[in-house]
């Protein structure tokens, strides 16, 4: 049965409910670590605001005036139900593996936002920022791992998992484990692949003997996502680059270009990994202009009259 402790003492309750939690979205689930951290955060959320009750004494009440604080401190609708999402999953395991007897989140949606499309790049700045100097070890690795996320669209979990042996470089392919451990096989560009190559040639003067990561931080081992994300800012502002980049932009500007320039969205929802062909729709939104000419010229029923 659920714990029923003191507020004062059932914190490191919640501590051992959370770690055999992330410890089965890890060994069953398959998810990546940093996946299992994105929930641990969203579970911190939800201990910091139920600090005076235990879990199992939280009801539908509690985490709607959970909702409710959040929403009102500036947290968007799609946070919201992210959160939800996540709290949701944590009681379902409670319940299956803990004996608790509610989900007090069952039923609760997140208030809607304004929907917000991605940012993008144009395609001049996303040339300019894969066009940089790579004049050093450290360069010639970001300039591969730009160009791997511009031309394969790939996620930041997916590009700091990969191993040297998921690249097939003579064929052009890097095979990819995404989402829920679903493999996908993405093309690759003819720069993405001279800068890897370029990249593999110089690996072994940063990476520790031994070490399976494709790419490596200064010390020699994986790179973590976060040096990424600064490696990806630094690199925006030193081309010029007025947004403030980010590996998703990148993930947006691949999809939003080749849909521009092919119109195939099951293709591009294929290479982005998407479940539903749904989430891969937000990127038609973002030159409708653009495929609206598309249509006028392919639709023997569009074409206007002179």
């Amino acid at each position: 049965m659920p714990d029923s402790t003191t507020p004062a003492l059932h914190s490191g309750t919640n501590q051992k409910y959370l770690q055999g939690y992330l410890a089965w979205l890890r060994n069953e689930k398959h998810y990546s670590e940093l996946t299992a951290e994105n929930y641990a955060r969203d579970l911190r959320h939800l201990f910091e605001l139920s600090a005076s009750t235990t879990l199992g004494d939280l009801k539908i009440h509690h985490i709607r005036r959970y909702i409710a604080q959040l929403h009102s401190s500036g947290l968007g609708g799609r946070s919201l139900a992210r959160l939800l999402s996540a709290w949701r999953g944590f009681f379902n395991y409670l319940l299956r593996d803990h004996g608790f007897t509610d989900n007090p989140c069952t039923g609760l949606r997140a208030p809607k936002s304004p929907k917000s499309l991605p940012q993008v790049l144009s395609p001049d700045e996303a040339t300019r920022l894969v066009d940089l100097p790579a004049d050093t070890p450290v360069a010639i690795r970001d300039k591969a791992m730009f160009e791997l996320f511009y031309s394969s669209g790939l996620r930041l979990a997916e590009l700091v998992d990969l191993d040297p042996d998921q690249l097939e470089l003579t064929e052009g392919i890097v095979r990819v484990t995404g989402k829920g451990s679903k493999t996908r096989i993405v093309p690759l560009g003819s720069f993405a692949i001279q800068a890897l190559q370029a990249w593999l040639a110089v690996r072994p003067q940063l990476a520790k003997t031994g070490e399976p990561a494709l790419f490596v931080g200064t010390r020699g081992q994986r790179i973590s996502p976060r040096v990424v994300q600064l490696c990806m800012k630094q690199w925006g502002i030193k081309m010029g680059i007025s947004s403030s980049v980010h590996p998703h932009m990148l993930r947006h500007s691949f999809a939003t270009h080749v849909l521009q320039s092919s119109g195939d969205l099951r293709a591009v929802q294929e290479m982005l990994g998407h479940a539903s062909i749904s989430t891969t729709q937000v990127y038609t939104h973002l030159d409708f202009q653009y495929l609206s000419k598309i249509y006028d010229a392919a639709h023997p029923r569009a074409k206007r009259k002179p």
